[in-house]
């Protein structure tokens, strides 16, 4: 990319999450909030850093704006949700009742999320027994797979799940760390789903009924981590409870963002009756990894200083680098690059959405990850995120398909 024509902020943006990743700068904090209901994901988001709107392109010569501390964490009220998602294919089978269409429906989601089978029949089953048991939760499987993938991997944190559920090796307290290198994951955390001593002896049990259960048990621990995020009449299809339930796992806005981008991804490719294409999926994982890095003017997420950011075209550029596949550096060559998607059709999972003026200059670039969200570089400031696409008013130009 030319440095003296770095790609604009996107106007209609919103804020950014608290730092991400493992390494690198903190980020200005925003919410965004997803509900995961019965068989649906409801999204929502809620500007809290202390600007009204990001940088405009007028900006884009400046420096970057120190970055501050992230704001309070408040998440926005159920009146801001959107619509849910997903209603059917995200509520698994009841096991008691077709064993076969559960056992089917778990080996076809684990096998297009790369979830492990043992994990996955987990968070299905303690789904069923949490809706039965609590229904006005509103648990979904996303959660608690959005959750176990960002505490442990599913479990490979353990070296692996075996046939009977339990973990290969013990798991301790796995670190979560900001860019600052600063660990933001709760230090008594323990096992799969990384719950504290306080939680397992209040929510803990056997998930086949009898007994105290084993902390080390995926079954015992994905069951514990649904009753801890369903603790006090919490319904989950509330934006405000679903957040509020997941910060008892961990409150660190980063675990909160990348579950929510996680969550989001499995409730749209589990919709979708067609498995998903690896490179569009695998295009967004690399950006989820991504969130919380800070937007830096030409970064392109390599190298030591203030190049260890990402710009927004940056950010497309090499999530499909990384699955073999070459971007022109700028947002308006992508968009011109890109076969579109035609109008009225939503885009799809992995889908470039661009936001400009199609006649004449292309000034931003996101990554479409479903639901009506995407993860972005919005401008300087603020940091690689989840938020909606789009809103009313704001200027985007149209979804482009990378891989039909």
């Amino acid at each position: 990319m030319d440095s003296n024509e770095p790609d604009d902020g996107h106007r209609g943006g919103q804020g950014a999450g608290q730092g991400g990743g493992r390494r690198r700068p903190m980020i200005i904090a925003v919410i965004v909030v997803v509900a995961l209901a019965v068989g649906g994901i409801v999204t929502a988001s809620q500007l809290l850093s202390t600007d009204a709107e990001p940088r405009a392109a007028a900006d884009a010569s400046a420096p970057p704006a120190e970055t501050g501390k992230p704001s309070a964490n408040t998440p926005p009220t159920k009146a801001g949700l959107p619509q849910a998602i997903g209603r059917k294919v995200a509520v698994p089978p009841d096991d008691t009742d077709s064993g076969s269409a559960f056992e089917d429906w778990v080996k076809q989601i684990s096998g297009w999320l790369d979830i492990p089978e043992r994990a996955m029949t987990s968070y299905a089953k303690a789904t069923v027994t949490l809706n039965k048991q609590q229904p006005a939760c509103h648990m979904s499987w996303v959660t608690l797979a959005g959750v176990g993938k960002q505490t442990t991997d599913h479990g490979r944190a353990g070296g692996g799940i075996g046939a009977d559920g339990t973990t290969a090796e013990p798991i301790g307290n796995v670190e979560l760390r900001d860019f600052f290198d600063k660990v933001v994951s709760k230090p008594a955390a323990r096992g799969p789903m990384q719950l504290t001593s306080a939680q397992w002896k209040r929510y803990g049990g056997s998930a086949n009924g009898t007994g105290k259960g084993d902390p080390e048990s995926f079954d015992d621990a994905v069951l514990a981590a649904g009753r801890t995020l369903c603790a006090d009449g919490a319904d989950l299809a509330d934006g405000g409870a679903w957040w509020r339930a997941v910060s008892r796992i961990d409150d660190a806005p980063l675990f909160l963002h990348r579950v929510l981008a996680t969550a989001t991804v499995y409730g749209t490719v589990s919709q979708d009756p067609n498995p998903p294409k690896p490179q569009p999926l695998h295009a967004v994982e690399f950006a989820i990894s991504k969130i919380g890095l800070p937007y830096v003017w030409g970064g392109n997420g390599k190298g030591g200083g203030d190049h260890g950011g990402f710009d927004c075209s940056g950010l497309t550029t090499e999530a499909y680098a990384a699955q073999g596949i070459q971007l022109r550096r700028m947002a308006d060559w992508q968009f011109r690059d890109t076969p579109p998607v035609p109008k009225g059709q939503d885009p799809r999972l992995g889908d470039l959405v661009f936001f400009g003026n199609p006649a004449g200059k292309i000034h931003h670039v996101g990554i479409y990850i479903g639901n009506h969200q995407m993860i972005d570089a919005p401008t300087f400031g603020q940091a690689v995120q989840v938020h909606p696409y789009t809103k009313p008013g704001d200027d985007f130009a149209g979804a482009g398909r990378v891989v039909g």
